[in-house]
């Protein structure tokens, strides 16, 4: 899947190095043209999860309000998110898509004559004839380590042979450089610096490359922190493992592959933390806007419910109120009823010529003694006592 992704990637990476003729420059501005198209998404990523984190506040009240009840508390927090225009998984899609990119790139790297030139696989099988004459003439052996096979024999035959040479096996064969700034893009840096057999300018170059990815993935996690500090304490202790786990992930893979990923990683990182700065500081101050016009909204709604609350509650004093025309036909029904039972209970007590006596009734609390409560029953038992067949004997 990933072969096939690769691509673009490859194409787009041959054309920037054919304009540039610089293979570490080519990689820099392929870093910068994957930000570029990327920018908008991040932009609406960014701006989604800034939203979330004003919203922290709010979200809290709703889980002291409504913690013991699970459907009405998410019903609370969709409409808070509705309300706010954010969403909880805005900044989880896009910040995934740079892997991707960068394991499509890796395959670009590694196989600069198939992706980035586009040069038939069986031009340069064993046995073809440019490996045949590579091998007869020029005394070419395949590289040890299969994985990066591509990126040697491009560079020997780019070594070996002149471009018109190359047009006789395939038209996109090509020469490829590796070098920038007196470094092999192309080589696999190495941690085992006791096992240099010279302290090179090349062999320090790329142990570097792989440290300074590391230390500007831990910047750029740091700067990100700095800049947005959690609320959540579960937020800020996960947050503090991925500030040294993903400096360590880099580290240990910038030494597994080409150099040419490193500066790629590095370059990317960099743009990050520039990106995080820019955006931040922007956001913050469209979101300070966007927050006061919210409240300003949600305080004139606090202040219209309580005006005809308190309309209610004066029109209900004065027996005036008006029925809603949106109230349900059930709580019609259940009024009406309610209605016609106080009703019948009048008349009755106005037939009898007396209020109807209830032992229970305290106010207008109708059974503030309990729905069982009989004035009269330890009076009743102890006559019922006295009455039972024995009892004068007993007493006696």
């Amino acid at each position: 899947m990933f072969e096939a992704i690769s691509k673009p990637f490859g194409w787009l990476m041959m054309r920037l190095y054919e304009f540039t003729n610089n293979y570490g420059i080519a990689i820099i501005l392929f870093a910068i043209i994957v930000r570029l198209i990327m920018l908008p998404f991040q932009m609406k990523s960014k701006r989604g999860m800034m939203r979330t984190q004003l919203l922290q506040p709010q979200m809290a009240e709703l889980q002291k309000k409504y913690g013991n009840n699970k459907q009405k508390y998410a019903e609370e927090m969709q409409k808070l998110y509705k309300e706010a225009g954010a969403s909880p998984m805005s900044g989880c899609l896009w910040s995934l898509i740079p892997f991707p990119i960068l394991i499509a790139l890796y395959y670009a790297i590694r196989e600069p004559i198939t992706c980035m030139m586009g040069v038939a696989k069986e031009v340069i099988a064993e046995g073809s004839a440019l490996i045949t004459d590579l091998t007869a003439n020029f005394g070419y052996v395949a590289s040890g380590n299969a994985a990066y096979g591509e990126i040697q024999l491009s560079q020997f035959i780019t070594e070996h042979l002149s471009p018109e040479k190359m047009k006789t096996y395939s038209e996109n064969l090509r020469p490829l450089f590796y070098n920038f700034l007196g470094l092999d893009l192309g080589a696999t840096p190495s941690w085992q610096f006791w096992t240099w057999e010279t302290f090179s300018w090349n062999n320090i170059g790329l142990f570097l490359i792989p440290v300074i990815a590391a230390a500007l993935t831990y910047a750029t996690t740091a700067v990100t922190k700095k800049l947005n500090p959690p609320m959540d304490p579960s937020q800020q202790a996960s947050g503090g493992m991925l500030t040294f786990l993903m400096p360590i992930m880099t580290l240990v893979f910038a030494f597994m592959m080409p150099a040419a990923l490193g500066l790629y990683w590095a370059m990317g990182s960099l743009l990050s933390i520039v990106q995080e700065i820019v955006l931040t500081k922007r956001y913050k101050a469209i979101l300070a806007v966007e927050t006061a016009e919210m409240d300003k909204k949600r305080a004139e709604r606090e202040a219209e419910l309580e005006a005809k609350r308190a309309e209610t509650e004066r029109l209900k004093a004065m027996n005036a109120t008006v029925e809603n025309e949106s109230t349900s036909k059930k709580k019609k029904a259940q009024r009406e009823k309610a209605e016609r039972e106080k009703a019948e209970r009048e008349w009755q007590e106005a037939q009898s010529g007396e209020e109807s006596y209830e032992p229970s009734r305290v106010g207008h609390r109708k059974y503030a003694r309990g729905r069982a409560y009989d004035p009269d029953r330890y009076t009743r038992k102890e006559e019922e006592n006295e009455d039972a067949p024995g009892a004068d004997e007993s007493a006696e």
